[in-house]
Parts: structure tokens; sequence; C-alpha cells
């Protein structure tokens, strides 16, 4: 964190030198052929502690003709977690340009998540009868209790492509390939003061083992398994510049379902606003962005190895998943609310605070303070959480915790609401660096200080 508030602010002192030359008031902003941006992935949060790694994107723009629009665009990551033990690899292309009058957008991602965080289903009433924070229970190294750990492998291989129906409207299709493996946790061990050997978490004791004794993971689920998903729908689309809008919408509305496997169908409506703002400072207009979002299983059950998906037409981040974390209410842990139907709004007010040139290259630096919220509108396996209070254990297979203090049903409408601010550092309009901090205003989930640190706004 020190190294990137060093930068930025010596990448603010270069702009006030730069502004301070004779230099042609109004230069032109073009850009031609190959631009590279690569970071260092020195980041840190709460759910996966410290990143290593590196990550960027490629952009070839031609002859310039269609900047800030690139002709093509890949973009990749490899990094590793020190918490969360989590390696993950990405690598994406995106153009509107490789096939004529379609946009063609495909990934390849592995994640291997030996210490995966698990909470529970259906947000605020997971977990409800624990104390908070939940410390003495994650990833506790004097008990040796990590109660929410397990282990996930994803292998995700997709391919979605749009084309013209009549102006900014389009049709779209995609196919996403899902590959998982679900276990215990795969923890290296830990050193702890006073003993020689490793130390490991507790297997036996942990959410992951307790939702199986409760029949609410299934034996046909519990050590994952594979999908196809196919998608279908319309986008409709007016912003002027695509990675960060002045102006315009961006709306879609398409059904994803599963094909294989364990069968379900969601619908899906997202609807995006950019809103100039008419205020005319040297660095550009103010932009007040909102999103309106609601997704929802209308057939079928998702099981539980997909329930985390969100599912996208155009992938903007490396994974889409959620609810909570980047991707959708900032301020709580990652994945904190997995349900069969959610509706959420984010909104937030972007200015720049100053652009300048700076090795042949154009930046500018921006501040959002943001208002996340959402409610669940379908809960997960509400039955089978009715099912399970009928159900009797002896002491061998009783689990670690009671019913009564991994749910509350009551908690289930309840609204989820955060607010926090972030700071950009944009190169040629597309390669942005993002940090953000949140806090999450509804106590159950309430995660403490968020930090978030990745690339991109988050719509």
């Amino acid at each position: 964190m020190k190294k990137f508030f060093i930068i930025t602010l010596l990448l603010a002192g270069a702009s006030s030198a730069l502004f301070a030359q004779d230099e042609p008031a109004k230069e032109k902003e073009m850009k031609k052929g190959w631009s590279f941006g690569v970071l260092p992935t020195a980041t840190y949060s709460v759910d996966n502690g410290f990143q290593a790694g590196a990550f960027g994107d490629v952009y070839y723009y031609g002859d310039g003709s269609t900047y800030p629009d690139p002709l093509h665009k890949i973009s990749w990551e490899a990094s590793y977690f020190t918490h969360s033990q989590r390696s993950r690899f990405y690598l994406a292309y995106d153009s509107k340009y490789l096939i004529p009058n379609m946009r063609l957008n495909a990934s390849a991602t592995y994640v291997n998540d030996p210490l995966y965080s698990f909470w529970g289903y259906n947000g605020g009433a997971s977990l409800a009868g624990l104390p908070q924070p939940y410390d003495t229970y994650w990833t506790n190294k004097t008990t040796n209790i990590n109660y929410f750990g397990m282990n996930r492998q994803m292998l995700r291989i997709l391919a979605n492509v749009q084309g013209r129906i009549t102006d900014n409207l389009n049709w779209a299709a995609g196919v996403n390939f899902w590959n998982w493996r679900l276990s215990d946790m795969k923890d290296r061990g830990y050193n702890v003061e006073g003993k020689d050997d490793k130390q490991f978490y507790d297997k036996e004791n942990t959410l992951y083992r307790d939702y199986q004794k409760y029949g609410l993971i299934t034996d046909a689920e519990k050590d994952g398994g594979t999908a196809l998903e196919i998608n279908a729908g319309v986008v409709y689309d007016t912003r002027d510049i695509e990675a960060a809008p002045n102006r315009g919408i961006w709306a879609e509305a398409y059904l994803n379902g599963n094909v294989i496997g364990q069968r379900y169908l969601k619908a899906c409506m997202y609807f995006r606003h950019y809103i100039d703002i008419p205020i005319h400072i040297p660095a550009g207009d103010p932009v007040f962005a909102y999103r309106l979002a609601w997704q929802q299983t209308i057939a079928g059950e998702t099981p539980i190895y997909m329930i985390q998906n969100n599912p996208l037409l155009v992938q903007r981040n490396m994974i889409s998943e959620g609810f909570g974390s980047s991707n959708t209410i900032r301020g709580l842990r990652e994945n904190r609310i997995l349900a069969e139907g959610f509706a959420w709004v984010n909104t937030e007010l972007r200015v720049k605070l100053v652009n300048f040139k700076l090795f042949n290259q154009y930046f500018y630096i921006a501040l959002n303070p943001f208002f996340d919220a959402g409610v669940i509108t379908k809960p997960y396996r509400a039955a089978a959480f009715e099912k399970a209070k009928s159900l009797t254990f002896t002491d061998e297979n009783k689990p670690f915790m009671s019913l009564n203090e991994l749910y509350d049903p009551s908690k289930v409408g309840d609204f989820v609401y955060s607010a926090g601010a972030g700071l950009k550092i944009a190169m040629n309009q597309n390669f942005i660096v993002s940090v953000e901090l949140a806090k999450c205003f509804y106590k159950p989930l309430d995660a403490g200080l968020w930090l978030g640190i990745g690339i991109n706004y988050q719509f």
C-alpha cells in the first residue's frame, strides 16, 4: 500500500511540473499501435491477505481511429495470496473488431483455494447466532480452528458474442464451462511459537462439514461438479467510452441456464446509467453513475459450487462472484451473501482531480465516493433448513455448531447497505487502477474497514 500511494504522489507531482511547461493548451488525445499496462499485484484484503504476482492489459489501437476504444484487448493475471493461500491465473481477450459487426469476449481462469472462506447461505441469516467478530472461529491459530475454511478449485472457460440488431441494441449469447473440486481444507500448515512441528487447522470442525451433516450440502455436490451454462439475451449500449463512461446507458437482460448435471435457469437484468454533470473543471466533468441489478433462479436449483456465480455477458473483472467484496456490495466479506435471488444498487460520483501526459501516455486521477445496497429476493434452500430442525445426532456425528447458531431465517429479507470512497489512476482512459475503502452498516455482515485494490471501475 505504501508503495502504491508513493507512486500516486509522484504521478501527481509530475503532473504539476508538466502543466507548468509551455505546451499547446489543448492537445488532442490519441493513441496508435500497441499500449501495455503492467503492475505488480502487491495488494491486501481481509479475506485473502497479501497478494503477490502481476497483472496487466495489452491494447492495440491500430491507426487510432477507434480511440479510446481499442481494436483488441488482452488481459492477464498470475498471483498468489498469503492468507487464503489462493493462487489464480487468468487470460482474456475482448474485441469489437475481430469479427465484423460482432463483439467477442473470451477467457480462461484457474483458481486454487485451499483455504477458501465459506460463510453459509442467505447473508445476514447465516451465522446470526455467533458473536462478532468471528475471529474466534476464523483462522484462529491458538485453537487450530478455521471453522469457515474449505478447499475449492475452479476452472472456467467462457466465450460470449454480441451482434447488432439496431443502433445501440445488440443480441448476445455465450457459453461458459465450469469444473469445480470441493473438499476439506488443504492448508500447508503454520508455525506456532513454542512448538517445533507445523500446526494444521482442524478439518473435522468446519461449516462445510456441519452443512453436510444438516443436509444443506448434498452428497451429490459435496465434492464439486461440472456445469455448462448457456446464456442469451439483449444488450442496449449508448456509452461514449466503455472503460469509464462520461454519459450513456448500458443495460442487459438475459437468461442463463445450466444444461448438464444439476440443471437450473436464471433471469438476469442490469441497468447502468452514466450522467454527465456540467460543472466544467479542467480535468473533466464529474459523472454520476448508478447500477440497478437483479438476478434470480426461476427454474431448478443451483448447486453449491455454482451459487456464488454472478453471470455476466461481458466480463470486466477476472472473477464475477458475489455478493460481497468488489463486484456487488462493497464492504462485505467475499461471497458473504449466497442466495437464489438478489437485487442491488450501486451509486457513485466520479470526479477527475487532475489529468496529465507522462512518458507519452495520458493519465488522470479521480475520486469516487459511493453507496451500495441490496436485498435477498429468493433465499437458498429454505426448505432444507426447515427439515434440518428435526434432525437428531449421536455424540460421534454431532455438528460443531447448533442450527440456532448457524441460521436465523428472520434475517433473510434484511436490507444491506454500505458506503465508502475510491481513488482511481487511469492510463489512456482504459487501464484503470482502483483503490476503494468501504464500511458495511448492516451489523450482521459488518467486516470492519474493507479495502479493495484492483483494476477498473466496478461498473
